[in-house]
């Protein structure tokens, strides 16, 4: 056999050299691709942020709140022809021109309700119209990952635990904003052994603090490397371009981290929405530039992550007496990533004229967003069809020509 014949067969069995002379095999880490999962609480108005300003019937609907045309004093940044992006998230045009930024316009839940609680729930559950679903459809995913789950496999960053990894399987918490790796009592030897002792005679209490602790503990060692190292372990700032930053850090430091879920409130903009600047410009700008600084801050991790932004609902297609929007029903989903297949604007989009629109008022849901999920769950975490079932298990047969992962 040839040597280039012979190499050639160790790479196809999986073996590479390590250090100068030796060879292993390479083992698949379970927790090499990795999931965030951004939701935009009180129903982002997905119109403003990919808008449609190839149709008329947009500018008809708004005549205050428009955002104008491209290559116009403050108009939309060109995607394809026919959408452009808020020119408040201009951060993210990079990843666009690098295809591995991609929307799904009219995407959503199918269930009707314009209630925010809700609605949360239902996209959090992954069960629509369903309020008996106990656990979060982000924890049922975790329950179905092939190898082992330690503490910080599932993370989320904020002040509870939300909805969506509710659920038999441990999950780690850590706040947002400056506070998050402050420490605490519990950090403090003589305190921390109080609780062990405390909680020695009770096994299940035990094992619960007992993993708390793990949790908090390999979270601070993750963060406390870099963070010495820049800056001698300064508190970080408010804000999500920093929380973006510091999740970016936590998961170079810690490869067990593998799926991620953060909210971000201030969404509901009835009243004084703005157009190219006001209300939701200040709101989408940090998070464009969070968006952008994560992505950047991962590194080459960035190849190895999808990135998924949605929100509970979409808003009215027209534009209230209060230059807002009230509560709709279809929305945008956001996905970033180095095995996106960027660059485009997938889904059916059906135009903003009174036939089309849900109930003549709102972009209607012709791509359900488990359609979404589920695909960056089968073709980047790799889940069998058996898994997805158990992870949407009311899902049932969606037809999808979506190509969104390459």
């Amino acid at each position: 056999m040839q040597r280039r014949e012979f190499l050639a067969g160790l790479l196809g069995m999986g073996m590479v050299a390590v250090g100068s002379s030796a060879w292993a095999l390479r083992t698949p880490v379970p927790t090499q691709r990795k999931l965030i999962v951004i939701m935009l609480r009180g129903a982002v108005d997905g119109l403003s942020v990919v808008v449609p300003y190839a149709d008329n019937n947009y500018y008809q609907l708004r005549d205050s709140i428009a955002i104008p045309r491209p290559n116009i004093a403050e108009g939309v940044w060109d995607l394809d022809g026919y959408f452009g992006l808020h020119p408040a998230l201009s951060a993210l045009q990079p990843l666009w021109q690098q295809k591995k930024l991609a929307f799904v316009h009219a995407s959503g839940s199918p269930d009707p309700t314009r209630s925010h609680f809700d609605a949360q729930d239902y996209m959090e559950s992954g069960t629509p119209g369903r309020k008996s679903t106990a656990d979060g459809w982000m924890n049922r995913l975790l329950g179905v990952l092939p190898g082992a789950t330690t503490p910080t496999r599932g993370m989320s960053l904020g002040t509870v635990m939300p909805r969506i990894f509710m659920g038999s399987a441990p999950v780690g918490n850590m706040a947002a904003g400056a506070g998050a790796l402050r420490q605490t009592a519990l950090d403090r030897p003589q305190v921390n052994s109080a609780f062990a002792q405390l909680y020695q005679g009770n096994s299940k209490l035990a094992q619960l603090y007992q993993e708390s602790q793990d949790t908090r503990q390999e979270v601070m060692g993750a963060m406390d490397k870099e963070m010495t190292a820049a800056n001698g372990g300064a508190a970080m700032p408010n804000g999500f371009p920093q929380d973006a930053a510091r999740l970016a850090k936590l998961m170079r430091n810690d490869s067990n981290v593998q799926l991620v879920f953060m909210d971000l409130g201030g969404w509901d903009t009835h009243i004084n929405q703005g157009a190219a600047q006001g209300q939701l410009a200040n709101h989408l700008q940090p998070l464009g530039q969070g968006l952008a600084n994560l992505a950047q801050g991962l590194g080459d991790l960035f190849d190895d992550t999808t990135i998924v932004v949605m929100s509970e609902f979409g808003r009215t297609a027209k534009q209230n007496g209060n230059n807002g929007t009230d509560h709709g029903h279809g929305n945008v989903m956001w996905l970033l990533g180095g095995r996106v297949n960027g660059g485009h604007v997938a889904g059916d989009w059906q135009g903003l004229d009174d036939a089309h629109l849900h109930e003549q008022r709102d972009l209607p849901v012709t791509t359900d967003f488990r359609a979404v999920l589920s695909q960056v769950a089968e073709r980047h975490l790799q889940l069998s069809d058996a898994q997805l079932n158990k992870v949407f298990p009311d899902m049932g047969q969606i037809n999808s020509h979506l190509q969104l992962i390459v």
